[in-house]
């Protein structure tokens, strides 16, 4: 078990039942995320029963998970039934429907009702703002804003970050969540600029626990001691191939 102490809250971004017990060893994840794609790599087949079974084994984390359809009578539906299945479910909504119409009618309504949310997919600071709008005051939810994707584009994102935080830090019942994490610096970037929650896949919590803290000596020798194993077990040669 690691413990490790950041202002920002972590969670675990996955759909393997198995990979979300042992990550919850670890005293800095008090959290979960999920999506579609991620239930698709996971292999997840029944979608509410693995929601059930995830909420069962962790029953006082805080849980997000993503409606599928794109009306707002269906996703109501769907919304509904996800936020029944516990106390510290969160049911993401996408800011967009993939026909690009806005769902902040659906947020509004979501909340007033007392779901919590997690509006999801969120790439700019408009939308953020459009998110705050739409959630009812009084209703705990979270604003997810897709950090590493808008990076992956060639758009530095520490601006739509800050954007994003003076947006949200007014209201105690909205918390920003870092999402599409890349990398461990990622994390305390996050915790540099005020961000409440961060969401890192299982490779990259691996990667906290085992890598933070070295020196760049220790990176340095870290290196070439793999690059020498990778040598040795791969049987590769110089001289001797240079000789023949």
């Amino acid at each position: 078990m690691t413990n490790l102490t950041f202002n920002t809250k972590i969670y675990s971004d996955g759909a393997d039942l198995e990979d979300m017990k042992a990550i919850n060893q670890n005293d800095f994840v008090t959290g979960f995320t999920t999506n579609p794609s991620l239930l698709k790599k996971a292999g997840v087949t029944d979608y509410l029963t693995f929601a059930k079974k995830a909420v069962a084994t962790f029953p006082d984390e805080a849980i997000s998970f993503e409606v599928f359809s794109n009306d707002y009578d269906t996703m109501l539906k769907e919304a509904k039934l996800l936020h029944e299945l516990g106390p510290h479910v969160y049911v993401k909504i996408p800011i967009r429907t993939t026909a690009g119409e806005p769902t902040t009618d659906l947020i509004h309504d979501l909340t007033a009702d007392g779901v919590q949310v997690n509006v999801t997919a969120i790439a700019t600071a408009d939308q953020v703002k459009e998110s705050v709008d739409a959630i009812v005051p009084g209703t705990p939810s979270i604003v997810s804003i897709f950090v590493g994707r808008v990076a992956d584009a060639g758009i530095d994102p520490i601006p739509f970050v800050k954007k994003s935080v003076a947006l949200t830090k007014d209201r105690d019942d909205v918390e920003l969540l870092w999402a599409s994490t890349r990398e461990v610096y990622s994390i305390m970037q996050a915790n540099q600029f005020g961000v409440d929650i961060i969401t890192v896949p299982p490779t990259i919590l691996a990667k906290l626990v085992s890598k933070f803290g070295q020196s760049g000596d220790d990176i340095t020798l870290n290196t070439v001691k793999g690059f020498a194993a990778d040598v040795t077990t791969s049987g590769l040669q110089i001289l001797a191939q240079s000789v023949n």
